[in-house]
């Protein structure tokens, strides 16, 4: 059991899904390089650590997802006398829509709960290839449920939280696959109906590219989150 902080800040202006790596950019510019959390970077070299702090679409929003001690860093974008950002050649005023933040206790339960994950990059060039000589669905299903458990356990990893018991996964439904461009690459993204007895925060990220959007994981149960989708 761990508690962590979550922080949502969505901003009054719109971006399309395809310039979320580019919102990403303007941000990492804005304060400065320095601050590795904003890009999860030391030198040339990728830090491969769960981001916890990650920029997405919701709605027509551009978002900024601080996680547990990302919550700690954000200031360093705020406290710039100026929030506008400049994508594809046009200037953002970084006015703030929505600033939401919540606390949670990160726990493995007896009951299960109901997720989606969207946009879900479950699978790299190593994997891919096993995956597509599955031929039956139920076991390309086994086979996404492994990869779902452990993008949770490395998740838990970047949060510093030690998972003690059975994390349990089960895929109910592939909603979609569709081809996604990741830095000029085609790989397969998802769209996933799941339940897993692993409590997840609404609008974290689980798989490869999280900080770019990929991977969003919203509830489908909770009222509580269809209360605030309804809001976004």
């Amino acid at each position: 059991m761990k508690k962590i902080r979550l922080l949502q800040v969505t901003f009054d202006t719109e971006i399309k899904g395809y310039e979320i790596p580019a919102f990403r950019s303007a941000i990492i510019e804005k304060v400065g390089r320095e601050h590795i959390l904003f890009h999860n970077h030391l030198d040339k070299n990728f830090l491969y650590k769960y981001p916890v702090i990650q920029y997405k679409q919701i709605g027509r929003n551009p978002t900024i997802i601080c996680v547990d001690f990302g919550v700690d860093e954000i200031h360093k974008y705020f406290e710039n006398k100026s929030w506008d950002i400049e994508i594809s050649g046009r200037v953002l005023e970084m006015k703030i829509k929505k600033l939401v933040m919540n606390q949670f206790v990160m726990n493995v339960w007896e009951k299960h709960f109901d997720y989606n994950i969207k946009n879900w990059i479950a699978l790299n060039q190593e994997n891919i290839s096993k995956y597509l000589e599955i031929k039956g669905l139920s076991d390309r299903i086994i086979f996404l449920e492994k990869v779902l458990t452990a993008n949770i356990l490395s998740f838990a990893k970047g949060i510093e939280w030690t998972i003690e018991k059975p994390v349990e996964i089960k895929i109910k439904e592939i909603l979609s696959v569709n081809n996604v461009s990741l830095k000029q690459k085609k790989m397969l993204g998802f769209d996933v109906d799941f339940s897993t007895n692993v409590f997840l925060p609404n609008f974290i990220g689980l798989g490869k590219s999280v900080s770019l959007g990929f991977g969003v994981v919203k509830s489908v149960k909770h009222d509580h989150y269809k209360q605030q989708d309804k809001q976004d």
